[in-house]
């Protein structure tokens, strides 16, 4: 017999299901812009800050609202509340003589703007010295016979140059590590590791990026050389080394001399 209240409940509760199912994505950006405060009051932001600096170097206030997309009146409401918050005049208007018509930061207006700036530009360099840091990558170097395993990039940057093989390290790993999964990726052998040729740091050594590469010399331990997506092994005579990517040359040239004094 049937329930229409209880086939409605039951509708009801797939429609219910069916509804948290459905995942709403959501995209969040830490947003944080710098403003100046006196008190608990908003002094300056960046908007407020340009519209000082316009009226600086342009010398008029029409001017530089025009340049900021605002009205004349809009842009004098502005300055009239920045001057209510902090108490002083910062902006003076020329009403007569040769600067007729002209609008002038005054020494509190110019001191307010500096101390913006340069509050935003330590942030910026604070930011920069936390955020900013080089990546770690390592590189290998097996060379057998007089000739070198070098691999021929398929991808940007330096496509279709040789260089050594090698790759970023991943969090949580060591670079010996590292090098070792990146030869067996890259060129389907297995290696040990002999030594560490040397660390190498220059801040444009990569294109992409800083980074900081740890060279080790390699010694084979067999498998078969393979392509992989992003390179193509190969073996290549010490005595027709072509140009490299990255600073790869020098780390080449760096391993012949080191390898003649270990003779």
């Amino acid at each position: 017999m049937r329930n229409p209240t209880a086939e409605k409940g039951i509708k009801s509760i797939q429609g219910h299901r069916r509804n948290r199912q459905k995942v709403v994505q959501i995209h969040f950006e830490l947003d944080l812009r710098p403003v100046l405060r006196t008190g608990d009051k908003s002094l300056m932001g960046a908007g407020r800050a340009r519209l000082l600096r316009q009226i600086k170097e342009l010398g008029s206030l029409s001017k530089a609202a025009k340049e900021m997309g605002m009205s004349y009146r809009h842009a004098w409401g502005v300055i009239h509340r920045m001057e209510e918050i902090c108490g002083e005049k910062i902006v003076r208007s020329v009403r007569g003589g040769a600067g007729r018509g002209q609008s002038v930061l005054t020494s509190a207006g110019d001191r307010i703007l500096s101390e913006f700036e340069s509050r935003v530009t330590a942030l910026k360099e604070a930011q920069g010295r936390t955020y900013r840091k080089p990546s770690l990558t390592a590189d290998g170097i097996l060379a057998i016979g007089g000739k070198m395993l070098l691999v021929k990039r398929k991808n940007d940057p330096f496509r279709g140059r040789y260089a050594l093989p090698g790759g970023f390290v991943e969090y949580g790993e060591t670079v010996e590590d590292c090098v070792i999964r990146e030869i067996r990726e890259e060129t389907g052998l297995i290696v040990s590791i002999d030594r560490l040729l040397g660390v190498y740091s220059a801040p444009g050594r990569d294109p992409r990026g800083h980074t900081v590469s740890a060279v080790f010399v390699l010694t084979s331990r067999g498998g078969p050389l393979t392509d992989s997506d992003e390179t193509h092994p190969e073996w290549v005579s010490l005595e027709k080394m072509p140009p490299l990517a990255f600073d790869h040359d020098s780390i080449v040239s760096d391993y012949l001399k080191s390898s003649k004094k270990c003779r």
